[in-house]
């Protein structure tokens, strides 16, 4: 899901709820989008991953639609909700004669296609919604409330699922660059002070190391992860200092502390320790940007939040293309590695005896 609500089950009862949870479920507002919900059950909705992709023209239709089933499909769901948001004008119908043509709804070709994938899939279609000018309809049902001059009023007031989001310290953006920008790199000055204090605090680690030894400097390094993610709760006041984004960053080089940190994706800390990783691809220069990314993309992508796990997990890789995590984790999932095995993964990443690479 969004696009992020790890530590809480939303189930929503009518279609038009979940349309006006797209925000919340990606991150920010959709505009000529096609996404995919997962539905981990159906008595009541319980909704899993999300998937969104702009509208692909007409030559990348069948590729596209391939490609978010596929991602989709990792989430292991009973079926799948799929709306596109749009703002296109009503298409016509062939004439039959002697009938005239008559209006139907927007981009009925890619709502078909994406069925028909969902359901190779052996993945029931449980709403095809359409949604736009602040309405909803169902490109399956035959009742005049979803005709193509109709359609339905969004639910108004504050949902559930929104009431979940504030308390989690979710924040819906108004567009996708928005979203983007959340982990975009900090300016020049603020990159400068970054970079003087990155080189600061590694000289003074490479100093420590050798008068301590490897292994107590590295768990220095956890320690400070373990304070910044108390401190760093959802809608707290704290603030890093650039000398504590260089530490940790410099910390979380050492993939003992790095695979000890996956152990905080996941669980009550999540949410915290997704505001410090946000907070570190910010602010760290490359390549030491690159753990945090990937452990950004990780908590995104247990949480269900795949706008933001693709993002992160592109920073990473763009910051240091042969980072061994961020590459096994692009390969899991495109490999249909689902959430829940990668969550099973991080908790015994936390363990003395769990997983290491």
């Amino acid at each position: 899901m969004s696009d992020s609500l790890p530590e809480h089950t939303v189930r929503l009862s009518d279609p038009g709820e979940v349309a006006a949870a797209l925000p919340h479920l990606i991150g920010f507002r959709p505009r000529e989008s096609l996404v995919l919900v997962s539905l981990r059950d159906t008595t009541p909705v319980t909704l899993g991953l999300t998937v969104r992709v702009d509208l692909p023209p007409e030559e990348h239709r069948a590729a596209v639609v391939r490609e978010v089933v596929r991602a989709l499909r990792t989430d292991r769901p009973v079926a799948a909700l799929l709306a596109v948001v749009s703002e296109d004008a009503d298409g016509c119908s062939a004439p039959i004669p002697p009938g005239p043509a008559v209006p139907v709804l927007p981009h009925r070709e890619l709502v078909r296609e994406a069925v028909s994938a969902l359901h190779e899939q052996e993945l029931p279609v449980r709403n095809a919604l359409l949604v736009r000018r602040g309405r909803w309809w169902d490109y399956d049902c035959p009742a005049a409330c979803c005709a193509p001059e109709a359609g339905t009023s969004l639910p108004s007031g504050t949902s559930r699922l929104a009431a979940a989001a504030a308390l989690s310290g979710q924040v819906v953006e108004d567009d996708r660059e928005a979203f983007a920008r959340r982990i975009a790199p900090v300016g020049f000055l603020a990159a400068a002070g970054m970079a003087q204090a990155c080189e600061q605090v590694g000289d003074e680690l490479a100093h420590r190391t050798a008068q301590l030894g490897w292994d107590a400097v590295a768990d220095e390094g956890w320690d400070a992860v373990l304070a910044a993610v108390a401190a760093c709760r959802p809608g707290s006041v704290e603030c890093l200092s650039d000398r504590q984004v260089a530490r940790l960053a410099w910390g979380l080089r050492d993939l003992d502390v790095r695979d000890r940190a996956l152990s905080l994706t996941v669980g009550p800390q999540a949410a915290a320790a997704e505001v410090v990783w946000t907070e570190l691809v910010r602010r760290a220069p490359a390549p030491l940007d690159a753990a945090p990314a990937t452990l950004l993309a990780v908590t995104a992508w247990v949480g269900g939040n795949g706008a933001l796990a693709a993002l992160a997990l592109q920073r990473a890789l763009d910051s240091e293309p042969g980072y061994t995590l961020a590459g096994l984790l692009r390969t899991a999932l495109h490999a249909g590695m689902p959430p829940k095995e990668v969550r099973r993964l991080m908790r015994r990443a936390g363990d003395p005896g769990g997983v290491r690479r």
